[in-house]
């Protein structure tokens, strides 16, 4: 990834509405969801949605994927992780033990719950 992908990344999660869809498609994932259910779940006319979704996509953050007469939104998990990787990559001036509380914070919150279960 390059500074200009980097920059395209950020615009597009750089508007409320783009970053909740985005935020709220990570969650249900791997399933994704449908462009109506998304569009309810986020108070967001159709055709609002629409178009905000097409920047995501254009920035490489969503996929979708005509199931019948629907459209599937799913979060682009890798774009995700290039991003991240991308932000790190020269992290703590090669000192790994100071990324430590960095990486501790991006477990998943799934993987948390999992370990604490007995």
């Amino acid at each position: 990834m390059d500074n200009t992908s980097a920059i395209d990344i950020f615009s597009a999660l750089a508007q409320s509405t783009r970053l909740d869809a985005f935020r709220l498609l990570v969650q249900h994932e791997p399933e994704g969801l449908a462009a109506g259910e998304l569009s309810r779940l986020l108070n967001v006319p159709h055709n609002t949605l629409s178009a905000h979704l097409g920047v995501l996509s254009r920035a490489g953050l969503v996929v979708s994927q005509r199931q019948s007469r629907s459209i599937i939104y799913r979060a682009s998990l890798d774009q995700m992780q290039a991003t991240l990787a991308f932000l790190v990559r020269d992290c703590c001036a090669g000192h790994p033990e100071l990324c430590a509380p960095l990486l501790e914070a991006l477990q998943p919150a799934c993987c948390s719950i999992e370990e604490e279960t007995p």
